[in-house]
């Protein structure tokens, strides 16, 4: 297993602290010592573990004040009373502190941290593809569309549904089924940018969110995917002809209409309403919900 430097970072007002010291020591570690007013760039400096070695005064406004998305360990003369920091998780160590104290607390608080990684993961992630699930599509596709009205620009989602799968799954069985889900799988992988959300929607279903995508350009983007599956070469249960394989898609974007529902909910149903279409009008192609409600 590759293993990689924790990064810690010790808060303190004048950006100096004994306790690095006291862990610089521990080659896993990389410490890095900030100044109180430097805390918003946390997520930036990508830490493992927080210290919040300051005032109590001070440590008091940074914990009513500043969400953390990491373990966090207050160190004080006392506890703070009433004190409630808004971290993942949190421990106290009292002064004067003991070095190998906290280093026993720091390792622990990496191991919480680790644990709910995994547990993140397991809770959005498919099994069979190892793509992001529905749950993990609606928390990312809400942030999305806030950002995209925050910066005026369009953000589309094309849903995509392979075409005849029952007959696959009929056919030759489920476990052909996964090879062909895991094989569209990696087409849609070689055509998403970084940015783009790739998540497996339903049984035979993926949506991709394309963030600052206009309809058009995602229907461009739709094209090369369906193109590049009707090439698929598969070869079920040893068959020595290739079962073609097509996929159909629907496209949806934001900002659509004034006045019009734009909630992630909403964005997901109009593409769930231009695959039907697609669907109902021969499969294999791909239908934008601007040219369903046009032609209604």
């Amino acid at each position: 297993m590759v293993s990689y430097m924790k990064n810690i970072i010790i808060y303190n007002e004048e950006a100096k602290s004994s306790l690095v010291e006291m862990l610089q020591n521990n080659d896993e570690y990389y410490i890095q010592c900030e100044e109180t007013g430097n805390i918003k760039q946390s997520d930036e400096l990508n830490p493992d573990v927080i210290i919040l070695d300051a005032k109590p005064e001070t440590i008091q406004n940074i914990a009513m004040t500043t969400k953390f998305h990491v373990p966090v360990i207050i160190v004080n003369d006392s506890i703070i009373d009433g004190l409630k920091p808004r971290a993942e998780a949190f421990d106290y160590i009292m002064t004067p502190v003991d070095p190998k104290e906290l280093d026993l607390r720091v390792k622990n608080m990496m191991k919480i941290k680790e644990l709910k990684n995994e547990i993140s993961f397991v809770s959005t992630t498919d099994e069979l593809t190892g793509l992001f699930n529905r749950r993990y599509l609606h928390e990312r596709l809400e942030a999305e569309i806030a950002r995209a009205k925050r910066y005026h620009f369009c953000v589309s989602c094309l849903l995509i549904d392979i075409d005849f799968f029952k007959v696959i799954n009929d056919m030759y069985g489920y476990d052909w089924g996964d090879v062909l889900l895991k094989l569209i799988t990696d087409i849609l992988k070689r055509h998403i940018r970084k940015e783009d959300i790739l998540t497996r929607y339903g049984d035979e279903e993926f949506l991709i969110v394309l963030p600052n995508t206009s309809e058009d350009n995602a229907y461009i983007f739709a094209e090369r995917v369906r193109k590049d599956v009707e090439k698929l070469q598969f070869f079920p249960d040893g068959e020595e002809e290739a079962h073609p394989i097509t996929i159909s898609g629907g496209i949806s974007c934001y900002p659509y209409l004034e006045n019009v529902d734009e909630s992630a909910n909403s964005i997901i149903r109009y593409a769930e309403h231009a695959l039907y279409n697609a669907k109902k009008r021969g499969k294999n192609r791909v239908i934008t919900f601007s040219q369903v409600n046009l032609e209604m």
